[in-house]
């Protein structure tokens, strides 16, 4: 009863699911009604309210956007974008969480202002039912739970039997029946492993607090020994397995282009700076941003505008700087920077800039285009007061500087750990909210695809044929969009998953990232959902263990989440394979441990009933035994024969559970003698 009531606080404590859900409830909305802005509670708001956000902003239901002033949203914990993205009232796309004319319950506008009419509000908004979905789901028994559940039907059956055959023979030999009962109950409890309970929690707790220590926070307790059974792990891309920060990867000057250091520590190469165009292109990004600066930067001074005041000598007195879609700043150019001398932009230019702009967006990467101006000191003198509203200055024949590309970079860690699971016997899938080109890149780069593998598409480009013309079994990695996902057969995804070593998922909704791991598990895999947003919650909460990230993990995918990774690093979910795959062996040590002394305390009975020799060991005393002398030993016998190369081996299957049982059995035998003396 005390540990049943253990259970019961441990599992109500952890499963908070709804509570962190509503956390992502804005308070106040201000809407507009019978003509009048009113601010009011957000479970006020109805179908058909005009409702206005501004940046800094919650928003309050799904909202059709009818008006929008430079609006962005941070789509990234339902869609996995970790640009904010933008909102206006066009119609852009027919997957509603990628148009932009919607803006999405519990997201936050960034910048801008923007109105809409309300369409869904409550659990009919896309948040609302990615919280039904996450509540209604009951996750499965874990690994561990139906191996000991298997284990005591086992020693349930043989207790029961040899019980029932000693009264018999008891009652068969002249005992009378009170006696007999009393062998009958003797036998069971010297069956009964009283140890294993407190065996398993033990060894369980004492590798949870060791992988604290390790940034590896354990919510549920079996959670421990089911990542060391997992064979398959579908990842979430941004903030998992990336730093979830836009950082600049390539730069196209002086028509050519240059890499950018992408490393979290800064560590990597970096590219010659000594150019006057490079001067140019970084005093625009300088200037045409929305960086926030750090408290020691304080003082680092910063303009907001796009025309600003230039001290820079021999130069005009105002300067425009312009950045955007590379295409629409090129079409408002006329002339270009090539190593820090203006030259008309030419045909031959122009071709040089569109296979960069290509070469640069097929690596996954968001393309940007910078360009200034030097606005005349005798048209525009010192304290001209110019007009972003009615244009008052020029925006057509400026000078283009550059490109750059930004991608959101791996973690450092992560291609390492991807390669280490792999040998582990490991299959990684990538599964994202993010655009397939983008996400294929990061795949690449964390080893996910591996070099030299090639998805159909990469094989048709390759022959030169159309996709159709490919056999799909010939390309070894895929990737599958969410709209082809949804076309999709549950055989055809069967299919996939189990004739692709290398899967990327790309543009998935949270119901998707479901169907995913369902898909997993019928292949009979032990599935591991590693996430951070609110749109991995329901796949966290369906796989065999979910695990989240610590620091940038929502609340709600905190709660659905077995296992918290305090630095969200992708690398230390190797610590929990490498522990639970060590406790499952300690466990099976400990219970053929504790099996060893079952012989031995049946024994006593047995000579009793059939030789008349006085009964040594009552069930009073067996239970003593067992307490007493079995949990610690068990406990510590599992801890010395723990081995080092427990990432060498492969993850369970029968095949190897039949080869452990094996060595169990003939472990427990041998150690019967001296248990025997024991006793």
């Amino acid at each position: 009863m005390i540990t049943a009531c253990f259970s019961y606080y441990q599992e109500a404590k952890s499963s908070r699911i709804m509570d962190s859900f509503k956390n992502m409830v804005p308070q106040q909305a201000l809407v507009i009604r019978d003509g009048e802005k009113k601010s009011i509670n957000t479970e006020e708001v109805v179908l058909g309210d005009l409702v206005e956000v501004k940046g800094g902003d919650r928003i309050p239901a799904d909202l059709r956007i009818i008006s929008a002033h430079g609006c962005k949203v941070d789509n990234s914990s339902l869609t996995g974008e970790s640009e904010p993205q933008t909102r206006s009232p066009e119609f852009s796309n027919e997957n509603p969480l990628e148009t932009r004319n919607i803006a999405f319950f519990s997201t936050n506008c960034v910048e801008g202002t923007a109105r809409g009419v309300v369409i869904n509000t409550g659990d009919n908004t896309i948040m609302g039912r990615i919280a039904t979905l996450a509540s209604s789901l009951e996750a499965g028994k874990t690994p561990i739970a139906i191996e000991i559940e298997h284990f005591i039907h086992i020693i349930t059956g043989v207790a029961v039997f040899l019980g029932v055959s000693f009264f018999i023979l008891s009652v068969i030999l002249g005992y009378n029946w009170l006696e007999g009962i009393i062998f009958l109950i003797g036998i069971i409890v010297a069956n009964v492993p009283e140890g294993l309970l407190a065996t398993v929690t033990v060894c369980l707790t004492l590798t949870a607090k060791r992988m604290a220590k390790k940034n590896c926070l354990v919510k549920n307790l079996e959670a421990v020994e089911t990542l060391g059974s997992t064979s398959t792990i579908c990842s979430d891309k941004t903030g998992t397995l990336t730093q979830n920060r836009m950082t600049v990867a390539h730069m196209w000057f002086d028509n050519q282009i240059h890499v950018a250091d992408t490393t979290e520590n800064q560590s990597g190469t970096s590219f010659d700076r000594s150019s006057a165009t490079w001067a140019a292109l970084s005093r625009i990004a300088g200037l045409c941003n929305r960086a926030v600066f750090l408290a020691e930067q304080n003082k680092v001074p910063v303009l907001k505008l796009s025309i600003h005041k230039n001290t820079t000598p021999g130069e005009t007195k105002h300067l425009l700087v312009m950045k955007g879609a590379p295409e629409r700043i090129l079409d408002r150019c006329s002339t270009i920077v090539i190593q820090g001398k203006e030259q008309p932009l030419d045909a031959e230019l122009k071709d040089s800039f569109n296979s960069a702009y290509l070469e640069l967006g097929g690596l996954g990467e968001r393309v940007l285009g910078f360009c200034h101006y030097h606005l005349s000191d005798d048209q525009f003198p010192e304290g001209f007061a110019f007009d972003a509203d009615d244009v008052n200055f020029p925006t057509e024949n400026l000078c283009f500087i550059g490109l750059m590309s930004m991608i959101d970079p791996p973690r450092a860690a992560v291609p390492d750990a991807v390669s280490k699971c792999r040998s582990a016997g490991i299959k990684v899938i990538m599964v994202t909210g993010d655009h397939p080109i983008t996400a294929k890149a990061i795949a690449r780069g964390v080893g996910i695809i591996s070099e030299g593998n090639e998805t159909v598409e990469d094989i048709a480009a390759r022959l030169n044929i159309s996709v159709s013309e490919v056999n799909p079994r010939e390309a070894k990695a895929c990737v599958i969009h969410g709209s082809e996902l949804k076309e999709m057969t549950t055989e055809q995804i069967d299919d996939v998953l189990k004739h692709h070593t290398e899967i990327v998922f790309a543009r998935t909704s949270p119901q998707q990232k479901l169907i995913i791991v369902e898909g997993c598990q019928r292949q009979g895999a032990i599935v591991a959902v590693t996430g951070d947003g609110v749109n991995d919650s329901p796949a966290l909460k369906k796989a065999d263990i979910g695990v989240a990230m610590g620091i940038a993990g929502s609340d709600v995918s905190k709660q659905a989440a077995d296992m918290i990774l305090l630095d969200d690093n992708f690398a230390s979910i190797l610590t929990g394979v490498e522990e639970g795959r060590l406790i499952f062996d300690n466990l099976k040590k400990s219970i053929a441990y504790t099996l060893t002394s079952k012989i031995p305390e049946m024994s006593p009975f047995l000579f009793f009933v059939l030789f008349d020799i006085p009964l040594a060991l009552g069930t009073v005393t067996i239970l003593c035994i067992d307490l007493g002398t079995d949990m610690v030993p068990a406990i510590s016998l599992a801890y010395e024969q723990a081995e080092s190369d427990i990432m060498k081996r492969q993850p369970r299957n029968a095949q190897t559970d039949k080869l452990v049982n094996e060595r169990l059995i003939s472990m427990a035998y041998g150690q019967i003698g001296n248990t025997s003396f024991i006793v």
